[in-house]
């Protein structure tokens, strides 16, 4: 054994298995996807609390899947290894918007498809996801439901404010009630036929009306 044979190992002959420019371009497209990625999220939220700390995190999974998918194709033993160890991570945080499940993978895919050499399928596909998402989250429509919380004196008042409700709106349907002496609760979902609102303080000023609420109404419907 020769002094040159101490050193020789399988870790420093790995050091060349990736070219530095291989190294550097698939980062930098994997930052710019994920900035895009991040921009388009940021563009299509619907929720209540937008979380700054979530959009960072496309972008770091866009640019850690890449390294390690790289990684992988240089070495199959390395791969044989990596899915032993990935086997053991679990994540625990609760995902509240569907729609975020779907960015996750959209990161997670454009990092394994640069790492891959597809760059173009990796670019193209995600400026056309991009557009998509753009369109049909952001599109407004005047279907949507809405609640209307209702508060009465009495019967007439809400045989009263009930007729105005179906003429004003293109659906009204009551989905509960309450009623004690001196007072009737109401929620009803309505569909709008435009984006005028202004038929909620007619309904508020009606005899017998104590008050007449409005609220955007984003859960699960048939209809």
């Amino acid at each position: 054994m020769t002094f040159s044979d101490i050193f020789k190992s399988s870790f420093l002959e790995n050091i060349s298995a990736v070219s530095p420019l291989d190294m550097v371009l698939t980062i930098a497209l994997a930052f710019g996807i994920g900035l895009f990625i991040f921009l388009v999220y940021k563009k299509t939220y619907r929720g209540v609390m937008y979380s700054s700390s979530f959009g960072v995190t496309l972008i770091a999974l866009t640019m850690i899947t890449s390294q390690v998918i790289l990684a992988v194709t240089s070495n199959v033993v390395l791969s044989l290894g990596m899915v032993g160890a990935l086997s053991i991570v679990r994540f625990r945080t609760a995902i509240k918007e569907p729609l975020d499940i779907a960015f996750l993978f959209w990161s997670i895919a454009s990092g394994i498809i640069l790492a891959a050499g597809m760059i173009p399928l990796a670019v193209i596909g995600s400026v056309i996801i991009g557009l998509i998402l753009l369109f049909f989250v952001n599109r407004k429509s005047d279907k949507n439901p809405y609640i209307v919380v209702l508060s009465c004196e009495d019967h007439n008042a809400e045989t009263a404010a009930l007729d105005y409700l179906q003429k004003m709106t293109e659906r009204c349907v009551v989905k509960s009630k309450s009623a004690q002496m001196g007072l009737v609760e109401l929620n009803l979902e309505v569909r709008l036929k435009s984006e005028d609102t202004d038929f909620v303080n007619a309904l508020s000023a009606m005899d017998g009306v104590n008050s007449a609420v409005l609220v955007s109404y984003n859960g699960d419907y048939m209809g």
